[in-house]
């Protein structure tokens, strides 16, 4: 699965200023509302309760939030890097400084879990996870994205 097929460059922020979690899904809502046309509110609303089931932050720094909305169409994503890691209760108890929001729609089922999957793996590659850190724009985060995935094809 091709993450840039649901990760646009307009929905990648690098270097983003936020204080804690609930900042962070406001922002994250914000970045849904102008990027996917999304109502910002019901983004944060689902994040939050999908968090309420347990933490999104797996460690290592990152977190995967995701939700489903019944508007959406397909699969949907956002990443974002922390100008400064925030505490989120991720796993390890270490903050995290590095987000990839996915949004599903309500009847994704299967699909959400392979994107999932997919995110989660590419964020556990160590050297993936530098080279987002390194990066000094969105557009150079995109093409890190963009390159995995050809990577991965070859």
């Amino acid at each position: 699965m091709d993450l840039t097929q649901f990760l646009g460059g307009d929905a990648i922020v690098a270097d983003l200023a936020v204080a804690n979690k609930k900042a962070l899904f406001q922002a994250l809502g914000g970045i849904a509302e102008r990027s996917m046309g999304l109502n910002a509110k019901e983004v944060v609303d689902r994040l939050a309760e999908r968090e309420r089931l347990g933490t999104t932050g797996f460690g290592g720094g990152v977190a995967i939030p995701h939700g489903r909305l019944a508007e959406l169409d397909g699969i949907r994503a956002a990443f974002v890097r922390l100008e400064r890691p925030i505490d989120y209760g991720a796993i390890d108890d270490l903050p995290i400084d590095l987000v990839f929001m996915l949004l599903s729609p309500a009847d994704a089922g299967a699909d959400h879990l392979k994107a999932l999957a997919q995110v989660s793996r590419r964020l556990r590659d160590r050297a993936f996870v530098a080279n987002l850190r390194g990066a000094v724009s969105p557009d150079a985060l995109y093409a890190l994205f963009a390159s995995a995935e050809t990577r991965d094809a070859a």
